[in-house]
């Protein structure tokens, strides 16, 4: 397998579960002291973090760095399967290499398919692929027979990880125990991987958007509002365990759950909705995995963005015709959220996002959250009554 992306989910989840499959995983990154200590090692821990901790030898691995371009096109003209994790930053630079690598792959076997897990939390994940690699092929090249996409779903949860325990061994990483890796059943082109740990499905959509709208949605939900309640917390654990905040996440996860139920009521039901929320709440609740509140509802601009966790169930709601008034909250609360890192900075978008957010609420809803200030006027007048709730909670904490 070539797996572009060393990082914490390149690591601790595709490449983990690949290569306890009996692969041999080539891990292709930008960062060459990762890469280096890869190719002398051939392997690296996974620390799975819970009531007592779990250590996993991930062996058979090596990597080649992304900036050499001929050894990167030779892997992939080989390569069994391939699955890109690197964020969507990186995808402009990966997916070129990725053309590449399948016109050298065709000039050795133009029956040779290749499949590319695409382990991004981006919606409509092939089509963006597929229009990409579009551009870069050949008009000839048979890019629906030879090329399989496969949408995922990544549910694994893996913190920031803190300078000492980065310091004590370069490619150790720490994750929680779940392993399940969502995948669409009908992007494949070649036999889909026997592996313990993937979960092949008909409607990928469906599993997508429940990701976005359930975890990723709570996950933002509980950092928010938890910020909100006490700027201190630094985990978040702390915030669900107030039980008032915690009530208020389970409440708002279920009102996007009747959203996804009203969009695919054929994919899911209330009940496996809810069970699936009340396990989130739980892992959300791992001390040992010592999720942070910064982790969590960082990258502002990226997480409130229109087709997102929390701007995109609105969205559909508003398409529905169904309430999202505990969402809009949660996302007011985000526009206010300035937690720091274990340093106490912010990311430079974030900062740059508070200084935007000063020209007022209504400007973050219509050129970041993508809402129409005229069609969606009711929602504009919610978004301000909320930031003014939020600046009277405030006042009366502070006195």
């Amino acid at each position: 397998m070539v797996l572009f992306g060393a990082g914490k989910i390149g690591r601790s989840f595709i490449g983990q579960l690949f290569s306890r499959g009996g692969y041999e995983v080539v891990f292709v990154d930008v960062f060459q002291p990762v890469i280096d200590e890869l190719n002398a090692r051939r392997n690296y821990n996974v620390i799975i973090k819970s009531d007592s901790d779990q250590i996993l030898k991930i062996s058979n691995v090596r990597g080649v760095l992304a900036s050499d371009e001929n050894a990167v096109i030779n892997e992939i003209s080989t390569a069994s399967i391939l699955a890109v994790s690197i964020g969507q930053a990186g995808l402009t630079g990966a997916i070129p290499l990725i053309a590449k690598g399948l016109l050298k792959r065709y000039e050795l076997n133009q029956n040779l398919p290749l499949d590319i897990i695409i382990a991004e939390n981006l919606r409509n994940a092939a089509d963006y692929f597929q229009t990409e690699l579009q551009k870069l092929l050949p008009e000839n090249y048979p890019l629906e027979k030879l090329v399989g996409l496969i949408e995922t779903s990544i549910g694994k949860m893996v913190p920031i990880m803190l300078k000492k325990d980065m310091e004590e061994d370069i490619l150790q990483v720490f994750a929680e125990p779940y392993n399940n890796l969502i995948l669409d059943k009908k992007g494949f082109r070649n036999s889909i991987p026997e592996i313990d740990g993937l979960s092949p499905k008909e409607n990928i959509k469906a599993w997508v958007d429940r990701k976005l709208f359930i975890h990723n949605l709570g996950h933002a939900t509980a950092a928010y509002l938890g910020y909100q309640y006490n700027p201190k917390f630094a985990f978040l654990y702390e915030a669900l365990a107030v039980p008032e905040l915690h009530a208020q996440v389970r409440e708002t996860m279920l009102q996007s759950a009747d959203i996804l139920l009203a969009k695919y009521s054929v994919d899911f039901t209330l009940k496996t909705l809810t069970e699936h929320i009340d396990d989130l709440l739980f892992r959300f609740q791992n001390k040992a995995l010592g999720d942070t509140v910064f982790r969590v509802g960082c990258d502002l601009k990226r997480k409130l963005s229109a087709e997102d966790r929390l701007a995109g169930a609105i969205h559909l709601a508003l398409e529905l015709n169904l309430p999202y008034d505990k969402i809009l909250k949660s996302l007011v609360a985000g526009c206010y959220f300035r937690a720091g890192d274990e340093n106490g900075q912010l990311l430079s978008d974030d900062h740059e996002f508070a200084k935007f957010f000063e020209k007022g609420i209504l400007n973050v809803l219509s050129s970041i959250c993508g809402f129409d200030s005229v069609k969606d006027k009711i929602l504009f007048d919610q978004a301000e009554l909320i930031a003014s709730e939020f600046k009277d909670f405030q006042k009366q904490k502070n006195k």
